[in-house]
């Protein structure tokens, strides 16, 4: 096994290996939440939250002077 013949060749490994990771991962998520999926994806959620909403309130009219209370 490597480790047990060469320890320290095996953690500096390890460690810039880590180390390529840690500075690749910025860029890769500002890459991707940088795509134009995820303003077609909000937009599309927002459209479909106020939709019921809207037309809720349409049917829904209440006329404050016809109260019988």
């Amino acid at each position: 096994m490597p480790f047990t013949r060469r320890p320290l060749q095996s953690t500096v490994a390890f460690v810039v290996v880590n180390a390529l990771l840690c500075i690749s991962v910025g860029p890769v998520y500002d890459f991707v939440c940088d795509l134009p999926y995820w303003e077609r994806r909000r937009e599309r959620r927002r459209q479909e939250r106020e939709l019921p909403a809207a037309s809720s309130n349409e049917h829904h009219v209440h006329s404050p002077g016809n109260s019988n209370i």
